[in-house]
């Protein structure tokens, strides 16, 4: 996804407590810089400041980095000669969205025993159902248009 200024993310959204990949094909890759550094931190005051070498690739300069909980994800970039882009002095700065939880199964909540019950019944209602109406579909056209033939048992049995 492009966001803004030659920056592009590998995901639409960033979330909270996720890793999520930087490219970077700025003012730096195209001057050829031998080494870029991308400058980061959470919040409107750049909480958990941290500094990460990127990799130099043919689609720009990568880096992962771990998104921590935070309003906003704040960068610029600085390469080895000491200058920086970091978007005319407002750097560059996108909202952090927070993780969907209800989907989320925790390893310390116990599971209830009487949901899977409920599930389990409602399973082979559906099961029972599907079959009466099978049965319905396939035997009352017959029985209605007289084609339905009992097995008749002899009861003339000859000993």
């Amino acid at each position: 996804m492009e966001l803004t200024k030659n920056i592009f993310f590998n995901t639409d959204k960033l979330i909270e407590n996720s890793t999520v990949k930087i490219s970077y094909t700025g003012e730096f890759f195209q001057d050829d810089s031998e080494e870029v550094f991308i400058h980061y931190g959470f919040g409107l005051n750049w909480d958990n400041v941290s500094e990460a070498k990127m990799e130099k690739t043919e689609l720009g300069y990568q880096a992962e980095v771990s998104l921590t909980d935070g309003e906003t994800f704040n960068f610029c970039f600085k390469n080895n000669n000491g200058r920086w882009d970091n978007n005319n002095g407002t750097n560059y700065v996108f909202p952090i969205e927070k993780a969907e939880t209800e989907l989320i199964a925790l390893e310390d909540e116990p599971v209830s025993l009487g949901s899977a019950r409920k599930l389990r019944k409602t399973y082979l209602w559906s099961k029972k159902i599907r079959l009466a109406v099978y049965k319905i579909i396939t035997y009352l056209p017959k029985i209605i248009s007289g084609n339905y033939k009992r097995k008749v048992t002899n009861t003339n049995d000859k000993g």
